[in-house]
C-alpha cells in the first residue's frame, strides 16, 4: 500500500527517500527498508509492505493495556502488528516486533473486518498493541475512522517515537494512549532502545496538551533503570510537565531477548516506587506483573 506522500519526501540528488513516520526520519535507498522493515522504497514511491496484515486479534479487558482510567471494566479488541521502530534489547514482544521471519505467521484482514470483529465482542474501543502502531499508520488510520463512525474509541499502546507529522496525524483519530516511558537516560536510550529520549518527552507534552486520555508505563529493569534518583525524575516529569492525574503504572521486567542476564525485578523495588511516586503527589499509581 502506496503511503501517504505528506509523510515522506523524496531526493532531487537521488533515489533515496526519507520516510517521515517516526522520529528515526530513515533515508530509504531504492528497493531498501527502514528500520522498522515495513516501509520500502520502490521506484521513488513509499509502500508499507505489511498492509492490512497482523499479526495478533484479540478481545481483551482494557485494564491489560495497561488503561486503568479510561473505560474500566470494558473489553478492547486489541490488534497487533509486525516491526519496530526502536531495538529494545529487553523486547517482551520480540517475536513480532524484531524476529517474525523466525516465529510468526501474518494473518490478512480488511479494516470492515476488524470493526466487524470488535462490535461481534462487544468491545467498546479498539487497541493497537504488541507492536509499535505508528509504523503501520495508514491501515491504522483507515480502521480507526470506520471504527469511530461505529463509535468504538480508539487506543495506542506505544513507544511514544513519532514524527511531528505521524502525530499530528494520530491525534486526529486516537483518543487514549498508553506511552512506555521507558527511561529517564538519553544513555539507556541511546544503547538499550535505539532513540531519542528527548524526542518521546516532547510527545507526550504535546498528547497531554491535546486533552487526551494519558497512561505512562515504567518498566523497571535491574541495573538499568531502577535507581531512585531516576525514579524520581520521572515521577518529577509527569508531575511537572504533564500532570499528576496521569496514571503512572511501574512494572516488573524479566530476561527476555537480548537482555537475558538481568534478574527478575525485585517487587520491592516497584514498591518503594509506588511509594516514590505517591511522595511526588502522583495521583494514580498501579503496579503490574506482580
Amino acid at each position: 500500500m502506496l503511503v501517504n506522500n505528506n509523510l515522506y519526501k523524496k531526493s532531487s540528488k537521488s533515489q533515496k527517500i526519507r520516510c517521515e513516520i517516526c522520529a528515526n526520519y530513515c533515508k530509504i535507498a531504492d528497493g531498501k527498508v527502514g528500520i522498522c522493515r515495513q516501509h520500502k522504497n520502490i521506484n521513488g514511491e513509499l509502500f508499507d509492505e505489511s498492509y492490512g496484515i497482523v499479526s495478533s486479534l484479540s478481545p481483551d479487558p482494557i485494564e491489560k493495556k495497561p488503561l486503568h482510567h479510561f473505560l474500566p471494566g470494558t473489553l478492547t479488541y486489541s490488534i497487533g502488528g509486525f516491526g519496530c521502530n526502536m531495538t529494545c534489547l529487553h523486547c517482551q514482544n520480540y517475536m513480532i516486533s524484531h524476529e517474525y521471519d523466525k516465529f510468526s505467521r501474518g494473518i490478512k484482514i480488511t479494516p470492515e473486518a476488524i470493526v466487524e470483529n470488535a462490535l461481534s465482542y462487544g468491545c467498546k474501543s479498539i487497541a493497537w498493541t504488541y507492536n509499535e502502531p505508528t509504523i503501520h499508520l495508514p491501515f491504522n488510520r483507515k480502521t480507526s475512522l470506520l471504527a469511530k463512525s461505529q463509535n468504538l474509541k480508539i487506543i495506542y499502546v506505544s513507544n511514544g517515537y513519532y514524527s511531528d507529522k505521524s502525530l499530528e496525524e494520530v491525534l486526529n483519530f486516537v483518543d487514549a494512549f498508553n506511552i512506555d516511558l521507558k527511561s529517564m537516560s538519553e544513555d539507556f536510550y541511546k544503547k538499550v532502545c535505539g532513540a531519542d529520549l528527548d524526542i518521546i518527552l516532547d510527545n507526550l507534552k504535546r498528547i497531554y496538551m491535546e486533552g487526551k486520555h494519558l497512561e505512562i508505563t515504567n518498566l523497571i529493569i535491574n541495573g538499568h533503570n531502577d535507581s531512585s534518583d531516576e525514579i524520581k525524575e520521572l515521577c518529577d516529569f509527569v508531575v511537572n510537565e504533564l500532570g499528576p492525574e496521569v496514571p503512572l503504572h511501574f512494572t516488573r521486567a524479566f530476561p527476555y531477548y537480548k537482555m537475558k542476564d538481568i534478574t527478575p525485578t525485585n517487587p520491592e523495588i516497584l514498591f518503594e516506587a509506588q511509594k516514590i511516586a505517591k511522595n511526588k503527589g502522583i495521583e494514580n499509581i498501579h503496579l503490574g506483573n506482580i
